[in-house]
């Protein structure tokens, strides 16, 4: 009997060791496991808490609350006839409306009377609700009780912000549920197909499911301390990111493993011998994902700043997950985890075979060696003939009447309400400005001829504000607009807060139309001017800022991605050659399936548009995992090539690594497909870019650009380095 077997303590130590990795991941998931549920406890999906402090939307919607009762959010019901409404049904109609705070619970008192149309077709109302966890529910009920209640042939719709949000949460409903089962579900299909056994996908899954729940439970107390900010979208990557990158590296590790078994009888030598082998290239490309998603620290956006931190904890925990609980699991069934294809100790095969596999990436390899040239010029070319479609990426904003797909009340709401009333109706744009300067910035309000009307906000008054014209404040109708006029508005005064008042005017087009955001930005260059100390806000200054800001974040973090990726992959692979053309054949491959993704948006799936983020964050997951399967790729060459020449290491590590990188490439854009099952566009967006791209990646720019291109260059991709130079084995 060897020592290593016959040696009590270290016999006990080669238990022990894998029962307590196993246990203590097992004890992690059992605790983080309910917090599944718990999210939404510290999330929103309001964008104005996303903006950077200095942008005039969030400095007015942190104060508006000083001019105004309550932090209540609005809604309007608007509902419509194909004939005039009759006084009866206006009188039905108003006495639902009343009846709504006692009906149905987070509706406040404070409820705007019916306003019917100029021509009588419809009517609308504003209805404040509760902005707490409960609003999609408050927002159905209030549509359930007044369609009850409104007389036949009458539509009603609930729309304005509070429709718009309830949309909003309704659309990441089943991210706990719906994405997470399609994901694990289309992993396992894949796992089942690529290995023919059973426990293996289920411990990978198990393994990817773990490291899930341990990220999620650091994030969520994170977020309850206030350090990081969870939204629906930041949610849905952190999921996919994590079942994603924590397969593919599951995956290196069984490679390397099964590699092993081959060679070596015992499991544990087998064990210790794929961890070395598996470790620096997982560190590696997690640390070269996490690197470039801490760049999105950069941004001026707090749901990218926050996103940043957040999925790199999701990486660090799928990288532990797959070197301490994966190999813990394999160890404890060993070869029997492979069944029924379980590897053999056959170390005179593996000799035989000389370090290449057989089969179709053999074959590959075979064709790369005679015909290097034309492969990577060819397939540089169809590449970059794909970049040209990204010229009709529109990724400028989308309107948010157009972020969930599907059906939606909100944006038909939407619609009618533009029909029969002033399209801004309900999202006002804000203004708070000095008590001095209240009557100058009004006047520049009611000179624009898209402001259909003027209030300020008076907390004493009645409907909460009072009518500004040209003559001063409260000589006309106050509340909102379009309410007939009232006797008394004169006695009543604008709040003051700090010196400021909050004015507010109505727009005649839809508050996230082009035509509104054209309006804003020429109040804003107009009050400059009239009232240097204005602020101006409201649903469409939000857009505009957040768009304004995601740009920024663009142009800012791109080129600095590559940087730090490029420096990474210098350290790696200890060349400057090589990580430069690893880079560029990556931003190739982003610059192509952000093409296919602008043709098909705009002429196939007839998108509205795209968010100036999409581009940004498809960059950073893109190039960042497909930086990934060309670690995996270089880390094998190099090893290779140490002992048997550039060149030959080249052939020989795309054989051995074709089958496990092209399986992790499958499992990482199936994960990311997933996300299109969530109908907001942004996510789907993402979804296809990601996906096509990680595809693209693994069948094209690994399988075929890199090796050909490097074979071509042969032993100077490792200049300046040692290697470049070495002759110790034939360059053929």
């Amino acid at each position: 009997m060897s020592a290593q077997h016959g040696n009590p303590r270290r016999r006990w130590l080669r238990i022990l060791l894998p029962a307590i990795l196993i246990l203590g991941w097992l004890t992690v998931s059992g605790i983080g496991g309910p917090y599944f549920g718990k999210v939404s406890e510290v999330s929103s999906n309001d964008q104005t808490t996303y903006l950077p402090t200095s942008a005039d939307a969030t400095q007015v919607q942190q104060r508006a609350g000083e001019f105004r009762d309550s932090e209540d959010i609005p809604a309007v019901v608007v509902m419509t006839s194909d004939t005039a409404l009759t006084p009866d049904q206006l009188e039905s109609l108003t006495r639902a409306v009343a009846e709504l705070p006692d009906a149905v619970p987070g509706v406040s008192d404070e409820l705007s009377p019916l306003i019917p149309s100029e021509d009588g077709l419809a009517a609308q109302a504003f209805v404040p609700l509760d902005s707490g966890e409960g609003l999609r529910d408050t927002v159905a009920a209030v549509g359930d009780e007044l369609r009850a209640a409104a007389p036949d042939g009458v539509e009603v719709f609930v729309t304005g912000p509070a429709g718009f949000t309830a949309d909003l949460v309704n659309g990441f409903a089943g991210i706990d549920g719906i994405l997470l089962g399609v994901a694990l579900l289309a992993v396992f299909i894949i796992l089942v197909v690529v290995y023919r056994s059973l426990l293996l996908p289920v411990a990978v899954l198990g393994t990817s499911v773990m490291a899930l729940t341990a990220a999620l439970l650091t994030n969520w107390w994170l977020a309850k301390w206030g350090l990081l900010m969870l939204s629906g979208q930041t949610q849905g990557i952190l999921f996919i990111l994590v079942i994603g990158a924590a397969t593919d590296y599951s995956l290196l590790y069984v490679s390397r493993y099964r590699e092993e078994l081959r060679v070596q009888q015992d499991r544990g030598a087998a064990t210790r011998s794929a961890l070395r082998g598996s470790l620096e290239p997982i560190l590696a490309s997690g640390g070269t994902v996490i690197a470039g998603l801490l760049c999105l620290l950069l941004s001026d956006l707090k749901s990218n700043s926050s996103l940043g931190p957040i999925a790199a904890i999701g990486i660090v925990f799928a990288m532990l997950a797959a070197l301490t609980l994966l190999p813990a699991i394999l160890f404890a069934f060993g070869r029997a985890a492979f069944w029924p294809k379980r590897p053999r100790f056959e170390p005179e095969v593996v000799a035989a075979e000389h370090g290449v596999h057989g089969g179709v990436w053999a074959k590959l390899a075979g064709w790369i060696k005679r015909r290097h040239r034309p492969i990577w010029i060819v397939t540089a070319l169809v590449l970059a003939v794909g970049v040209v479609g990204a010229s009709q990426l529109d990724a400028t904003g989308v309107p948010q009447s157009d972020l969930v797909l599907g059906a939606s009340e909100a944006r038909d709401g939407q619609q009618a309400l533009g029909e029969y009333f002033p399209g801004g109706s309900g999202s006002p744009v804000t203004v708070i400005v000095s008590e001095g300067q209240l009557q100058d910035a009004a006047d520049v309000l009611l000179a624009n001829d898209a402001i259909d009307g003027v209030t300020v906000a008076a907390t004493d008054a009645p409907a909460g504000t009072l009518p500004v014209t040209a003559d001063g404040v409260g000589t006309g109708s106050f509340g909102p607009p379009g309410q007939a006029a009232m006797p008394g508005a004169a006695s009543f005064s604008p709040t003051v807060s700090d010196g400021d008042v909050l004015l507010q005017g109505t727009l005649t087009s839809a508050a996230d139309s082009d035509a509104a955001a054209d309006t804003v930005r020429e109040l804003r260059a107009d009050l400059a001017e009239a009232a240097p100390s204005a602020l101006v806000g409201g649903v469409t200054a939000t857009a505009i800022d957040t768009n304004d800001a995601s740009i920024h974040d663009r142009t800012l973090i791109i080129p600095i991605v590559l940087l730090v990726i490029t420096l990474i992959l210098m350290l790696l692979l200890r060349s400057i050659l090589a990580p430069l053309l690893l880079v560029a054949t990556t931003v190739l491959s982003f610059g192509t399936a952000l093409g296919v993704a602008g043709w098909l948006f705009t002429h196939v799936f007839e998108f509205p548009g795209v968010d100036p983020a999409v581009p940004l964050y498809s960059f950073v997951f893109l190039v960042a995992l497909g930086i990934d399967y060309n670690i995996f790729l270089m880390t094998r060459v190099r090893e290779e090539s140490l002992s048997h020449g550039t060149r030959e290491g080249i052939l020989r590590g795309l054989s051995i690594t074709g089958g496990v990188i092209t399986s992790a490439g499958l499992v990482l854009a199936a994960t990311f497909a997933a996300l299109s099952v969530i109908p907001i566009l942004f996510l789907v967006q993402i979804a296809f870019i990601v996906a096509f791209g990680v595809l693209l990646d693994t069948f094209i720019v690994r399988s075929l650009l890199v090796p050909a291109l490097t074979y071509d260059i042969g032993r100077a991709i490792w200049w300046p380095s040692k290697l470049a130079k070495r002759v110790n084995a034939p360059q053929r």
